[in-house]
């Protein structure tokens, strides 16, 4: 409806982003970068802090999406720079159908309301409004404050028990999974970046994704399968979909083992 023009940051065969043709796609009707931090597919940690100095050697602002970054490592927002950054509050342990979007003050006062209601506006006649300032200006209505206030539970949560603690434990857990799967015959991990996080999408020879998830799901071992909101991804990575295996604060070296074993079992069925 805009006419506004997609231009898409290529990967490599490791799933990383190629910075050199990132940087080749600015010109001067570059209007905004909109990056994931982590990829839900690959787990590729992508170098954000890198692109967005790259936009802003443009005076191009950055979008960056952290839902798969903020539950498994510290984000540092003064030292990432980001103008935007948005993350989901049910991947890290809060509640559904809330989240946070952080803003440049800079930005967000020049971005108009996108609804009307209590609160977000300052003056009001038949003729003339004026908004209310940050963060009003965005808050219409009665806020969900029930959900925002298990989402502030949530982030105190995982604040208790250490962001770096909660990233050793992952790290330290994908780490063995990853050892332990590359030894099952037939196995394809897909992404091996240098710079990873807790999640492993594969394939075993010829068994289509939906049956390892459904004969997993039957073992008591839970995956997601398909292409995970990612069909550009499957298509460049020239498949339907895969099997993906994702690790948490409260997941253990037995449950690697278990998923081991359990793909191990199906492998044989086939």
């Amino acid at each position: 409806r805009k006419g506004i023009k997609l231009r898409v940051v290529p990967i490599n065969d490791r799933g990383e982003l190629m910075l050199d043709e990132y940087e080749r796609l600015f010109n001067d009707r570059t209007r905004i970068v909109s990056v994931t931090h982590v990829s839900n597919v690959l787990g590729t940690v992508n170098p954000v802090r890198r692109m967005i100095e790259i936009a802003h050697s443009y005076s191009v602002p950055v979008l960056v999406d952290g839902a798969q970054s903020t539950p498994h490592f510290a984000v540092d927002m003064q030292s990432l720079d980001a103008d935007f950054f948005a993350f989901s509050g049910h991947k890290i342990y809060g509640p559904t159908g809330v989240g946070v979007l952080y803003g440049k003050e800079t930005w967000l006062d020049r971005l108009p309301p996108y609804m009307g209601g209590g609160e977000m506006i300052r003056h009001v006649t038949f003729e003339h409004t004026t908004f209310n300032g940050l963060p009003f200006k965005f808050e219409a209505g009665t806020p969900d404050y029930v959900a925002t206030t298990g989402l502030a539970r949530a982030l105190d949560y995982v604040a208790a028990l250490g962001m770096d603690n909660i990233h050793a434990h992952e790290q330290e857990l994908t780490r063995y999974a990853l050892e332990r799967m590359r030894r099952i015959p037939g196995m394809r991990i897909l992404g091996e970046a240098g710079e990873r996080d807790a999640v492993i999408s594969f394939l075993v020879g010829g068994i289509h994704h939906l049956d390892m998830g459904t004969l997993l799901d039957r073992l008591g071992i839970a995956v997601r399968t398909g292409h995970h909101c990612a069909e550009p991804l499957m298509r460049r990575l020239g498949v339907e979909g895969t099997v993906r295996a994702s690790f948490a604060l409260y997941n253990t070296r037995s449950e690697v083992d278990a998923l081991v074993e359990g793909i191990e079992r199906v492998a044989k069925m086939f």
